[in-house]
């Protein structure tokens, strides 16, 4: 699946909830004219989930939707623990796993790449529930399902670089 196709997905669905994207996401929303309601995590690197988190505690009944990357959220893995301690029901995490850093750019490969299992140590540090797509068809199927579960929820985007 495409950057572009996976962020299509959510933007499509989401309906009045906050975009929080970082990296390879922010351009991507940026192609799709996804403008209102949305915040650049740059140069955060690392800190769009706690970003979120932050809105989501603030604001508890609007719904947050962080859009990760791999690369950023090894920055910061200790966000993971932070988000799910904090219980923000109304927080959905995703996180681009496209083994790249500055993907398009330079390309710079991510630590342990596509190996690295996300949708795991999310569970680990305690998020109400997590998922995998690398199809932006059965992502777009599941967003309903996804949006309205209780969070935080965490959803892993397997995407090319």
């Amino acid at each position: 699946m495409r950057i572009v196709e996976a962020c299509k997905a959510i933007a499509q669905a989401r309906g009045e909830r906050v975009i929080v994207a970082t990296m390879g996401a922010m351009f991507a929303f940026d192609m799709l004219g996804v403008t209102e309601r949305r915040l650049s995590s740059v140069p955060l690197m690392g800190g769009a989930a706690s970003l979120g988190l932050g809105l989501a505690l603030a604001r508890p009944g609007h719904g947050v939707i962080v859009v990760d990357g791999d690369a950023s959220l090894l920055m910061q893995l200790g966000g993971l623990v932070t988000v799910a301690d904090a219980g923000a029901t109304n927080l959905i995490h995703f996180v681009v796993q496209n083994g790249a850093q500055f993907a398009g750019a330079s390309n710079l490969p991510v630590p342990g790449g596509h190996d690295v299992d996300f949708r795991a140590m999310a569970l680990a540090a305690g998020y109400a529930s997590a998922h995998s797509f690398g199809d932006a068809e059965a992502l777009g199927q599941a967003m309903p399902a996804l949006l309205d579960a209780k969070g935080p929820v965490f959803v892993v985007l397997k995407t090319e670089p």
